[in-house]
């Protein structure tokens, strides 16, 4: 399992990953998560919602509801315009972070 503090910190470009994919919603984000990390990264609704309500607040995502296939109500969210732009400072930082990761842990090995 990874730490508490890295799995906020890589929560919303994780999440913005996700969206400009295609909307989704809690549940499903929470078990792709946890599929693409290999049980890595478990999830919760009470650590995803939070996340997605402020992310929305900013107005990188959207939401609305629709029925879903069993006739039961979703909350859908979808990346918006503005939340491409920050997905992509997010890239920026994060591959600027595993460079130099990948440096010093080279550097290591030599």
């Amino acid at each position: 399992m990874l730490r508490k503090e890295l799995v906020a910190a890589s929560a919303e470009p994780l999440i913005l990953s996700l969206l400009s994919q295609g909307e989704s919603y809690g549940y499903a984000i929470i078990q792709q998560i946890r599929t693409l990390s290999q049980d890595q990264m478990q999830w919760t609704d009470g650590m995803l919602y939070p996340v997605l309500h402020r992310l929305e607040k900013r107005g990188w995502i959207s939401s609305r509801w629709m029925e879903s296939e069993a006739g039961r109500k979703r909350k859908y969210y979808a990346i918006k315009k503005d939340g491409k732009q920050a997905l992509e400072n997010q890239k920026t930082q994060w591959t600027t972070v595993h460079s130099v990761l990948s440096q010093l842990w080279k550097e290591q090995h030599v």
